[in-house]
């Protein structure tokens, strides 16, 4: 039987999000394995993979909060927002730390971006960034994201800060970066960044390639995490086996027979009586609102 949990990787510097899911294919000899949010390959640190059955979650999974260590490298400019990319300016003239503190409010709390070109998101059915290797560049949509925290400090490098970054999914980090560097006046870019942690899943907790392959099945079956651990972030409701049996037949269950009030739209996690089974919505029904498991699990 293939072995079904949520695995917490260390990724490498220079390798692809891809290629750690086909290491843990390999490891856990099955094609059933994915992941819940792309690292470019020079970053590093926490990439959550699904293994087994626990892949069909991932469309159910609402943006988890995450929080990144940056490298911003300022008085340069390239194509990439990263040092990989082809250097378009420089700037000699670098700001001090006061000025650089006076511009972080301004990327606080909801603001806007412009996905980068060399991105994974799509346009029309094509990756920006293979488009950007072609040398196509295509116009892009500023899109909202939420920045919680972000904090700079100075490193013995006058021109590099370290960015400390608790954000919504969907923020790149890099272009942060570049938007920093321009509203200094002297230009950004991403020197490093590693992901630390993403929901409730810690980098700490997290296991590398080289350790998976040092251990044995049982060991490497033994760190997988239950499949419920991806909706930490949404409230549980434990239905009486009465309930659990009529939600489980595709029943609605009115919230005013289980002692509950989520309004219209909310997710919960739905608990019977060996745990956690389904995920739930609360729905506007004729008599009321009521909760409705939208995907059936019980794959922990």
């Amino acid at each position: 039987m293939v072995p079904t949990g949520i695995l917490l990787v260390d990724k490498p510097a220079g390798m692809t999000s891809h290629d750690v899911v086909g290491r843990v294919r390999r490891l856990f000899g099955t094609r059933q394995v994915g992941h819940t949010g792309t690292l470019d390959p020079d970053a590093t640190g926490l990439l959550v993979v699904l293994v087994g059955r626990a892949v069909k979650a991932a469309e159910y999974l609402t943006g988890h909060v995450k929080q990144y260590r940056a490298t911003l490298q300022l008085g340069i400019v390239t194509d990439t927002e990263d040092l990989s990319g082809t250097v378009m300016t420089r700037c000699e003239t670098i700001p001090d730390a006061a000025a650089v503190r006076a511009v972080l409010p301004r990327f606080r709390g909801e603001i806007r971006q412009v996905p980068p070109m060399y991105s994974a998101l799509k346009v029309n059915g094509h990756k920006l960034v293979d488009l950007a290797r072609r040398g196509v560049v295509v116009e892009r949509q500023a899109r909202p994201v939420t920045v919680y925290e972000l904090a700079a400090e100075p490193t013995d490098d006058r021109a590099r800060y370290t960015l400390d970054v608790t954000c919504s999914a969907g923020t790149y980090i890099r272009t942060l970066c570049a938007d920093i560097g321009a509203a200094l006046g002297c230009g950004g870019a991403m020197a490093g960044l590693c992901r630390l942690a993403a929901g409730s899943f810690s980098l700490s907790r997290a296991v590398t390639l080289d350790a998976l392959d040092g251990m044995t099945e049982r060991e490497r079956t033994a760190l997988l995490l239950p499949v419920e651990r991806l909706f930490d972030d949404l409230p549980a409701v434990a239905l009486p086996p009465f309930y659990e049996r009529l939600c489980r037949d595709g029943c609605e269950i009115y919230q005013g027979k289980i002692g509950t009030n989520y309004p219209a739209g909310t997710r919960v996690r739905l608990l019977g009586a060996d745990g956690f089974f389904a995920l739930g919505e609360a729905r506007e029904f004729p008599d009321g609102t009521a909760i409705k498991a939208v995907k059936q699990f019980d794959i922990t």
